[in-house]
């Protein structure tokens, strides 16, 4: 009786070993499923945002270029609101002067024709 009641008590034991370790292989499986989640999507956001940096940078060099092509502008508008920076561009663009004013113009010579 002892005897059978010993190889039932470590049939039991067995047993109770039996489920642990089911567990712990359906939990490691679970984890491993999870990590391997967890990997994909870290590489996905990082080429995402590895994209989305490259736009940005080019959309802030982009801005910048208009910021200073706007700069450029306002001032080019503050020297039109300048007379005398007019009255420069009329006498060199459309050579238009004043009447009592008497335009000296000097001739080019070429190097060699």
């Amino acid at each position: 009786m002892r005897q059978s009641s010993v190889q039932a008590n470590m049939n039991q034991q067995h047993m109770k070993n039996a489920g642990a370790r089911r567990r712990k292989a359906l939990w490691l499986s679970f984890i491993a499923v999870f990590m391997t989640w967890a990997v994909c999507t870290l590489v996905s956001q990082s080429i995402h945002l590895s994209d989305k940096s490259a736009q940005l940078l080019e959309k802030q060099k982009s801005e910048q270029a208009n910021q200073q092509m706007l700069d450029q502008l306002k001032y080019e508008v503050s020297r039109l609101k300048d007379p005398e920076y007019i009255g420069q561009i009329a006498r060199k663009k459309y050579d238009m002067y004043l009447p009592d004013e008497t335009p000296i113009r000097v001739q080019q010579q070429n190097g060699g024709k």
